[in-house]
């Protein structure tokens, strides 16, 4: 009954012409004539339904296997495409995602997108991309633009709103992911690094080296993230008993222009740092290069370590001493927690993932005797005038 059903051959009367004659008349015709391909002109021409001609092309089991690579075949021969609109109205799916990035000019967003698109291309998907430009408002209103165009999904990265999709899922009833949320809440599905063990190992690296003035440059719209950075910072500290000084906590905006204000205060302390952990990459580029700019030398006058491992950081000089994020491997998973959740299967709520310190040139033992490094050097040593340094507003934040 169902080969009947499924594999169903119109009688060749049917078309009043030979079936071999309507493949290569009719369809050559039509593909001449620029006129789209349909299911139904695939049918006709592998006599068979067009149901059958839609089920094969999904790769249904239903379809003897024969049957069904004939029709790929014809499909591919006349350039067939699937009508997105149809294929939405039929399967109440658009088999579109949507992304939202802080800003697309930030290097951490591109890795994160590759893994997104990799793994939504496994499962069919489309991507479209969004710039919320680390707006609260915008991206709301960016996230409801997606509601409105019917996606499947949607991932968010680097949330300033996370706490407040429970509000925003009950009235949209659309799955949302969050990458790196800023607002951590017991609601978002989200995937995230382990930030605080992996600044506590960044830490500790400059305090085996011989480190016990080490500042944090954080970030100011870092949310969540820069507070838990913070907590591995402090938490290695405590685990050396060395004090915590407050003065040696400064925050940046995240950027590298924002590093320079940042700097400018560590550097006017009574004892200045011997090394200094940054928020992210960014911050400690803009780091580097205000210290060159101070005759300083990293490492030799002061060690640096940034957090996230972009591509740049092996191209600065000295090559940067980093904490490696998976940014590739967090959009797959994001995208992997997604497709569940469209498809109404349950999904871990708090995906944390393991980072990598990754030790270059940027990082050395502390000089003993060296004024700059000498908490017991002369006053006039360690107050040092320094010009101002410019700074920026705004930033991109992991």
């Amino acid at each position: 009954m169902f080969s009947e059903i499924y594999l169903y051959k119109p009688p060749a009367w049917k078309y009043n012409r030979p079936e071999h004659v309507f493949t290569e008349t009719s369809l050559k015709a039509m593909t001449s004539s620029h006129k789209r391909v349909s299911i139904k002109d695939i049918a006709r021409a592998a006599s068979v339904s067009h149901s059958t001609v839609s089920r094969a092309l999904r790769a249904s089991p239903l379809v003897h296997a024969k049957t069904a690579e004939k029709i790929r075949q014809i499909a591919v021969q006349y350039g067939f495409r699937p009508n997105a609109v149809a294929r939405s109205l039929a399967t109440n799916c658009t088999f579109t995602i949507g992304v939202v990035v802080t800003t697309i000019a930030d290097p951490f967003v591109a890795e994160v997108v590759s893994g997104i698109e990799e793994e939504a291309r496994a499962h069919d998907y489309s991507v479209f991309l969004a710039n919320c430009n680390a707006d609260p408002e915008r991206e709301v209103k960016v996230v409801q633009s997606f509601e409105e165009q019917r996606v499947d999904g949607i991932v968010v990265t680097a949330s300033r709103v996370g706490a407040l999709y429970a509000s925003v899922l009950a009235r949209m009833r659309i799955p949302i992911v969050l990458l790196n949320n800023q607002h951590p809440s017991r609601f978002a599905h989200s995937v995230m690094i382990e930030n605080v063990e992996a600044s506590r190992a960044a830490v500790r690296h400059l305090i085996e080296l011989g480190h016990r003035r080490i500042a944090y440059i954080g970030d100011r719209f870092g949310y969540g993230s820069d507070s838990e950075r913070f907590s591995g910072y402090r938490s290695a500290l405590d685990e050396a008993d060395i004090p915590f000084r407050p003065d040696l906590v400064v925050h940046g905006n995240g950027k590298a222009e924002g590093a320079a204000a940042a700097l400018e205060k560590l550097l006017a302390v009574a004892e200045p740092p011997t090394a200094i952990f940054c928020y992210n990459d960014m911050t400690a580029i803009g780091a580097l290069k205000a210290m060159r700019t101070q005759g300083l030398r990293v490492p030799e006058d002061i060690s640096l370590i940034g957090f996230d491992d972009l591509p740049l950081t092996l191209y600065v000089e000295p090559p940067l001493t980093t904490v490696r994020q998976p940014k590739h491997e967090m959009g797959r998973l994001a995208m992997q927690a997604l497709v569940k959740l469209i498809a109404g299967s349950e999904t871990e709520q708090d995906i944390r993932l393991a980072g990598e310190l990754i030790v270059r040139q940027s990082t050395a033992p502390p000089k003993e005797g060296n004024a700059w490094n000498s908490s017991s050097a002369p006053k006039t040593a360690r107050k040092r005038k320094y010009p101002a340094l410019s700074s920026s507003p705004s930033a991109p934040t992991h």
